[in-house]
């Protein structure tokens, strides 16, 4: 049984976000690039159940599509313990051409289970893994919070309003993974980080396949109010600010 887990290649949460060019592209300049969080979630789900040798998980990929600039954020993947990384030559487009680039890639091999994060942390599009399962013709199932592989069967529960449910599905599927699928992301030990210098990249140049939206331009959100003090006396004036300003209630 082999793995490939999708990773998008994302700003550190805490950088603080500048845009140039008219607000038009991101300004790279001190960002330090992370594995995207809920991906690096699905990387430490799939070597959790490689670590039980009664899965007979034979290999575990990790895929993104990024410029060699992205390849020490792939190196961490393999640091983690991915066996081997697929690096797509592209400048990331949009959801639609990331998912039909990993698609591309995944029509020259086979593998049983294929993880996307719900979402990057930059862009939240939430899209990338439902379209690359429809690309695929493979069922997908998404809001996954736990995965369970027992003698070759796949069980998974999910989110749904007012709970949860339980969900089986056959092999191949794309897991379309959220918070709870693993507690902690996997921390590269030493010796994983050595190791992870001659592990294989292999890299792939990009499908003839456009993006079907473009940027036009990016924009700040607003900066947040001043805080108001309210007299512990006076509830009137907050009720007031709670229906007129924050229209809460």
């Amino acid at each position: 049984m082999k793995i490939l887990v999708c990773i998008s290649n994302v700003p550190d949460t805490t950088t603080k976000v500048k845009f140039v060019d008219g607000l038009k592209k991101l300004d790279e300049t001190g960002i330090q690039w992370v594995i995207n969080p809920w991906d690096e979630l699905s990387l430490t789900r799939a070597l959790e159940l490689k670590d039980d040798a009664a899965n007979n998980i034979e290999k575990i990929t990790v895929a993104h599509v990024g410029l060699v600039g992205s390849e020490p954020t792939i190196r961490k993947a393999l640091a983690i313990g991915a066996d081997d990384a697929i690096r797509i030559n592209a400048l990331p487009g949009d959801a639609y051409f990331v998912a039909a680039q990993l698609a591309e890639v995944v029509k020259n091999d086979s593998y049983d289970i294929i993880f996307c994060g719900i979402e990057s942390s930059d862009f939240n599009g939430s899209t990338v893994g439902g379209m690359l399962a429809e690309l695929l013709g493979i069922p997908s199932v998404s809001a996954v919070s736990s995965l369970q592989l027992t003698n070759g069967e796949v069980s998974m529960t999910r989110e749904i309003d007012g709970g949860k449910e339980t969900v089986a599905v056959t092999l191949p599927f794309v897991a379309i993974v959220q918070k709870g699928i693993a507690k902690e992301p996997r921390i590269p030990s030493m010796r994983g980080i050595m190791m992870a210098r001659s592990k294989p990249i292999s890299v792939t140049e990009p499908a003839a396949i456009d993006s079907l939206t473009e940027i036009v331009q990016y924009e700040m959100p607003k900066p947040r109010a001043a805080c108001k003090y309210v007299d512990p006396e006076n509830p009137a004036e907050l009720i007031s600010l709670l229906q007129n300003e924050a229209k809460i209630i």
